[in-house]
């Protein structure tokens, strides 16, 4: 595969991560680790489906537990960090803290093996975070002490699945399917985590249901997939930058879909995201 084939596949991730907000909304009032549970289940048990069509199910087992302990860490971590920073923090702040994980994506980067980190790389993720800070923030943010707790967790988040991610080339040996555990186990530790911290509440109808299937399809199904190949084998710091098109794409789905309105932020946001996405396009 091409290093340009493979980014293509991981922004396709980011595509779809931009539909999580819209679907998510309409399977209220689910709790957010059931709902991870339910959703990222379907993904796993999809995944699993494919893998053995595929032929793959016996490569599964060469796979060392370390790698599925990784994997499951870095899936189910980011999941826990966040739910549990939005708990003990506004969702502003923690969102906003937890979205520093593409910036962070492009600056360890240039830790990899043959990887060069240029300063066009450094100020497309900044001035992409600046466009999300703007999407996210635009509300208004007071950070409190009384928080501190949910921003230390918001920034694990980050650091979470930015590790996940660039550590995750290194393990370009070990296929893509390994994904589909790592979704399985996350699946069943968010169950647990469901089962201590909140109330079951199923869905009360079938587009509830459809929602849910579409998130465990897309957003937190396949979107995990072509993003392990991304960051494996494609452009890993165009990618951390691409990766702010997330929050831009998803507050668009939302204002076509009328749940929320178009405002200046949203232009401003969107100048910035893009300027930054072309600088560290340049720089690839």
């Amino acid at each position: 595969m091409t290093k340009q084939r493979a980014t293509l596949l991981g922004f396709a991730a980011v595509l779809m991560w931009s539909l999580l907000a819209f679907f998510t909304v309409h399977t209220s009032p689910i709790p957010p680790f059931q709902l991870t549970a339910m959703s990222i289940g379907i993904g796993g048990i999809l995944g699993f489906i494919w893998t053995v069509l595929a032929g793959d199910a016996a490569a599964l087992k060469r796979v060392s537990w370390k790698v599925y302990a990784f994997g499951t860490a870095g899936v189910f971590g980011y999941h826990l960090f966040y739910f549990s920073a939005l708990r003990l923090a506004p969702a502003a702040e923690a969102g906003l803290i937890a979205y520093l994980w593409p910036l962070l994506i492009v600056l360890f980067s240039g830790l990899l093996p043959g990887e060069q980190l240029k300063r066009g790389h450094i100020v497309g993720g900044v001035l992409g975070f600046a466009g999300a800070a703007s999407l996210v923030a635009q509300g208004g943010t007071t950070f409190q002490m009384s928080a501190f707790a949910g921003y230390g967790l918001a920034l694990l988040c980050a650091l979470t699945w930015s590790s996940y991610s660039v550590l995750s080339r290194r393990l370009g040996e070990i296929p893509t399917s390994a994904v589909t555990v790592f979704c399985i186990a996350t699946a069943i530790l968010s169950g647990v985590a469901h089962l201590g911290l909140e109330t079951t509440v199923w869905p009360r109808d079938l587009g509830v249901w459809l929602a849910v299937l579409a998130l465990g399809i897309g957003p937190v199904g396949l979107a995990f997939f072509v993003w392990d190949i991304g960051v494996k084998k494609g452009d890993i710091q165009l990618l951390g930058v691409a990766s702010y098109a997330a929050p831009l794409v998803s507050t668009f789905v939302l204002v076509l879909a009328g749940i929320a309105d178009f405002t200046l932020v949203l232009l401003v946001a969107t100048v910035l995201i893009t300027l930054g996405a072309v600088i560290a396009a340049r720089a690839s």
